[in-house]
């Protein structure tokens, strides 16, 4: 059995969303339906746009594969090592 679900979204969204879906070749309400299900199953909403890092993470990135290059980095066999190298 199906039922209707009427919501209020931003009109430019819709159209959108309904472009995205055609180029994938999946339908808008086969889409939100996939969605639902699986807020239902996991009880949680998992919402992600393309990553951008900020300018601190790039940096911090550029630092470690500068020290990775010049060889400073110390590396162990396993986590035991690791951990005996901490005092752990």
């Amino acid at each position: 059995m199906k039922t209707m679900l009427n919501i209020k979204i931003d009109v430019n969204i819709k159209k959108q969303a309904q472009k995205t879906a055609e180029e994938m070749g999946i339908p808008l309400g086969t889409i939100a339906n996939i969605l639902l299900r699986q807020f239902v199953r996991e009880k949680e909403i998992n919402l992600s746009l393309s990553y951008k890092p900020s300018a601190y993470l790039r940096q911090s990135i550029e630092e470690a594969e500068k020290e990775y290059a010049s060889g400073k980095l110390k590396s162990y066999k396993g986590v035991k090592e690791l951990f005996k190298a901490l005092s752990i």
